[in-house]
């Protein structure tokens, strides 16, 4: 969920789950002061979820705010959204409190985070610190949310979210060949292809297995964060988590490596090494099972990117082609620079580094680029 690029009013044309939403929202329009006619759309997402912000209130006495309407399509995941909330509000973390939903409709009324993105914070901070050499405001917002995340993994239990097993990590891993390599660059995997992902798809997998497993988000990410102003109920305002719904159990490196190695904002290697020390420090001392030397975990954290990053190469493939949204495919080249650098930097991985080069120099014969 990312905050709006427009704010359009919305067309009653032949769009159903719209009439759907709204005659929902009007059956809750008195207990919250629901004004039907304020609703605009409030974001995109890669997803079929929409978001929609109207004026309202969350509850009798308070001053007139906004709110947030989804619109989430079964079997998109409203009862997960909900149970991973509760989660989240539990171990500290500032997230929209759910008033309503109806989990077989696809539908919900949540408060709202306001429009403030990390992804915008940090982009400006970033542009500042190359200005004035001061990075310390995208330090601060960096540190306020591993912070969260600390918190969110001390509060970790078993059994209580799906886990991130090898058959999930493989099927992630396994749209990098058919999406990006077959669909995107009209490439067949040959055998020879295929051995060395198959090679390079286990290394990643019984590393990420091997790591102390906890509560991970999966999309913790700038996008997914917003610069939230305190309340009595979060006091650490930083930063607003949304698009949490997918959370899973599983290694403690891959949120860490998913905020700092993102699609949308990249860092120089001296920005993200002060973060993930800051990270493993914090982490240690609050009790977390990182591991003791820092290189490893650093390893550690790399070859969990590295999946994470051939997992979005085919995911943002098959979203431009099954889903029609092509504006991921210009995210591509940085997570084919991080895929490239780290799979370089282990001499285990450097059949896929080279794998990487023979395919951009395929993209170039056939005219997509990346």
């Amino acid at each position: 969920m990312t905050p709006p690029s427009s704010q359009d009013t919305i067309q009653d044309s032949a769009d159903s789950r719209l009439a759907l939403l709204k005659a929902w929202l009007q059956s809750h329009a008195a207990r919250y002061a629901l004004e039907l006619d304020t609703l605009v759309p409030a974001s995109s997402d890669a997803s079929f979820r929409r978001y929609f912000r109207l004026a309202g209130k969350a509850a009798e006495g308070e001053s007139a705010a906004t709110l947030i309407a989804v619109d989430a399509p079964p079997p998109e995941k409203c009862r997960e959204f909900v149970q991973i909330a509760g989660l989240l509000d539990a171990a500290g973390v500032h997230v929209p409190r759910v008033l309503e939903a109806d989990f077989d409709a696809g539908l919900m009324l949540v408060t709202d985070l306001g429009t403030a993105s990390y992804l915008g914070a940090l982009t400006e901070a970033q542009h500042e610190a190359q200005r004035s050499g001061d990075a310390r405001r995208a330090r601060t917002l960096m540190r306020d949310a591993l912070d969260a995340l600390i918190r969110w993994q001390l509060s970790s239990r078993d059994n209580v979210l799906p886990p991130f097993d090898e058959a999930f990590l493989r099927r992630e891993m396994e749209l990098m060949p058919e999406w990006f390599i077959g669909r995107h660059l009209g490439r067949e995997v040959d055998d020879k292809t295929r051995g060395m992902l198959d090679r390079t798809f286990a290394l990643l997998i019984a590393s990420a297995r091997a790591q102390p497993q906890v509560f991970m988000l999966r999309d913790f990410m700038p996008r997914n964060l917003m610069v939230a102003a305190p309340d009595a109920q979060h006091p650490a305002a930083n930063p607003g988590v949304l698009d949490f719904q997918d959370a899973v159990y599983g290694p403690i490196t891959y949120d860490v490596a998913s905020l700092l190695r993102d699609a949308f904002i990249g860092w120089d290697e001296e920005f993200e090494l002060d973060c993930f020390v800051y990270y493993w420090e914090r982490a240690k001392k609050a009790g977390l099972p990182v591991d003791a030397d820092f290189g490893e975990f650093y390893r550690q954290l790399e070859w969990m990117g590295l999946q994470r990053h051939i997992k979005v190469l085919g995911l943002f493939c098959r979203i431009n082609y099954r889903d029609g949204k092509p504006h991921y495919m210009k995210d591509l080249p940085r997570f084919i620079g991080y895929a490239r650098k780290v799979a370089d930097r282990y001499a285990p991985l450097r059949p896929f580094a080279k794998l990487l080069d023979e395919l951009e120099g395929r993209a170039n014969e056939v005219g997509y680029t990346f």
